[in-house]
């Protein structure tokens, strides 16, 4: 999962994907913005099935590679 979003944010943002890390910070370090967010929640939506309410769009759920499957396997979790 954790490569499947690495490689996302990788390929849309033209970074390269060995330098995101777990834990990279993506929106600290400038690798993301409010329309990459976009872009990943509908990946997110597509790849996982995860909806993502307004509520949830905080950096602690999407922040890093980490959290943001953390997030997704909060979200599946409550789905089963």
């Amino acid at each position: 999962m954790k490569e499947k979003i690495r490689n996302f944010i990788a390929e849309t943002t033209f970074v390269d994907s060995s330098t995101i890390k777990d834990e990279t910070l993506i929106f600290d370090e400038g690798i993301f913005d409010s329309m990459g967010l976009l872009g990943l929640i509908n990946f997110l939506e597509s790849e996982f099935g995860v909806v993502t309410d307004d509520t949830e769009l905080q950096e602690e759920n999407f922040g890093s590679v980490e959290r943001i499957a953390a997030f997704i396997d909060r979200k599946v979790a409550v789905a089963s």
